[in-house]
Formats: structure tokens, sequence, C-alpha cells
């Protein structure tokens, strides 16, 4: 009976802190969201993604909008690198137009807004990405065409999930030229923030259901590691322009506060990923550096992620 209940407690403290088993940093990574751009066709990106030097490898769920990868095609992209990864990028807070759950009734006259006829959760397009709308994510009819897309990309193979837009919940924060921090959500009643948190450890579960190693890794939105269960729920972080801007380096004040959001990460020797766009020979050394001093991996590449960029020593 006393040994029944210690393994139920040791089970239920398993679970509750997917960090237990941490993964340790990949020496090298690249972040291709444009495969179709790399190679002209997919057996031939296939070769090339297999060929190169990288350990972990962030790929679009597909290949292109009319062609998915395979199973296949991951079993030999990851038997290129002993130890390899491959994770999917997912968008979990911006709906995209060139997606198969879009239905063009949603922006009927392509004008960046939702048609009266469009679903709840749907907001106006990003003045900054053409084709991606922001959502309500915290709303159920959003999570499920997300978390029916988690059950693809882990029935295809992938080792685990990329997730993009977890920083959405600062539009909602936004008030003017000012941010609020932990603006309360009067549809949940709690901050935008922990819905954030709440739907990114959703996702995780969701992923976990079919590969309870399933890597899951959110891209910015580093102020949620102030909540442990965030830290937690996540076995790694990509953080871009942290250290540049454009063809300039960051303020000094920013990459120090995201910094100090990503020491719970570096305590609990998970993986941090550094992804930086500038093109100056000098820029691209610097950021380097820079984040091999703070203990990052570090990927420098172009911002449309055509290309697998350079990374590692």
């Amino acid at each position: 009976m006393k040994l029944s209940l210690l393994a139920l407690v040791l089970g239920a403290f398993l679970a509750l802190d997917h960090s237990l088993s941490a993964q340790s940093s990949p020496g090298s990574f690249t972040y291709v969201l444009q495969a179709d751009a790399l190679a002209k066709s997919k057996a031939a990106a296939v070769l090339k993604l297999a060929a190169c030097d990288r350990d972990w490898l962030i790929l679009d769920a597909a290949f292109s909008t009319e062609e998915p990868w395979a199973a296949t095609d991951l079993a030999i992209i990851r038997a290129g690198r002993a130890g390899r990864k491959v994770v999917a990028y997912l968008s979990i807070g911006e709906a995209e137009d060139y997606r198969t759950y879009w239905q063009r009734g949603w922006d009927a006259n392509h004008n960046g807004q939702p048609s009266a006829t469009a679903p709840a959760f749907l907001l106006a397009q990003n003045p900054e990405w053409k084709g991606n709308y922001r959502v309500k994510y915290w709303q159920a009819s959003w999570q499920n065409i997300i978390l029916a897309d988690v059950d693809k990309i882990m029935a295809a193979g992938f080792d685990g999930v990329y997730l993009d837009i977890v920083d959405g919940f600062e539009t909602f924060e936004q008030d003017g030229n000012d941010f609020i921090d932990d603006r309360v959500n009067p549809e949940t009643k709690q901050t935008y923030r922990r819905d954030m948190v709440d739907w990114v450890k959703a996702v995780a579960a969701r992923a976990r259901k079919t590969n309870p190693a399933a890597l899951v890794i959110p891209q910015n939105g580093t102020q949620l590691f102030a909540q442990a269960d965030f830290l937690g729920a996540v076995d790694a972080v990509g953080v871009e322009d942290l250290f540049t801007h454009g063809e300039k380096l960051q303020k000094a004040a920013d990459t120090k506060s995201v910094l100090k959001n990503l020491a719970p990460l570096l305590a609990a020797h998970k993986p941090m990923l550094a992804i930086e766009y500038p093109t100056s020979k000098k820029l691209r050394r610097q950021v380097r550096e820079q984040a091999a001093q703070h203990g990052l991996g570090c990927l420098v590449t172009d911002r449309q992620l055509k290309t697998l960029g350079e990374s590692g020593k």
C-alpha cells in the first residue's frame, strides 16, 4: 500500500515538471520555414537537410503549401546526424491565411478585417505581416484548430513543436503607446499572460500525448518564465533579436531585460536559442560572441528563413 502511494506521488511529480528530463543544449541548429526556397524539390531539400551539420532543425510543418513532409522524409533528415531533433514550427498566437485551416470567407474582402461571418476568435491582420491575423488565443474554437494541427505534426513523426507568437499577449497588454503588464482579460478574468501560459501548457500536453518526450519550444514571450509552471512545461526557448535590431546592436537595456527573464532557464539548464538577422560580418561575429558569453546557442540567418544560416563553432 505504501509502495503504491509512493509510486502515485512520484508519477504526479514527474508529470508536474517536464524539466526533470531536461534536454542537453544543441551545439548548432537551423530554422527554415521556406524549405521550397532551400531546394527546388522536396527530395532535394530532404537530402540537403540530412547532410547539414546541425543538431536541431526547426522546420515548417510542411515543405510547401501543397506538399507536407512525410514520415520517411523526417526519418532521412533525422538520420543524417546522431541525436538530431527535427521540430515543427507552429504559430499558436496568430492565424495564417495560407494554412489548411483557413477559410476564404474569414476575410472575404481581403482588406485585413474579419468578415461578419468569421469566427469570434479572429481579429484584424497584423500590419507587419500580411496574411497573419491576430486571434483571441484563449478561445476554445481557436485552440481546437491548433490542437488538431499538433496531432498531425506528431503523427508525421516530428520530435516536437516550436511555438511562435507566444508573445501574442503583448498585443492585448498594449494601451496606446504604453503597455500594462499583467493586464486582466475580461473574458477569462485572469491575465493575458496567464491565458498564454495555460495555452502553451495545453499544446505541450497534447504533443506529449503522442510522444511523452516531445520537445516544446516557445519563441519569445520570455516574461512568462516568471511563472514556474511555464518553465516546467517547456524544454527550451527561442529568442529573436536579442542582441541586434536590424543592422544595429539592440538597446543594452532591452537585451539586459530579456537576459534577466531567461535566468530561470539558465538555472534549470534548459537550452536557450538566439536567432539573429544582421547581414554585416562585424555584427554577425559580435552576436555569436555575445550569445556564447551568456550561454546561448546562436543562429545568424536571413529574416525570411530561407537558408540554413550560420550556427555552431
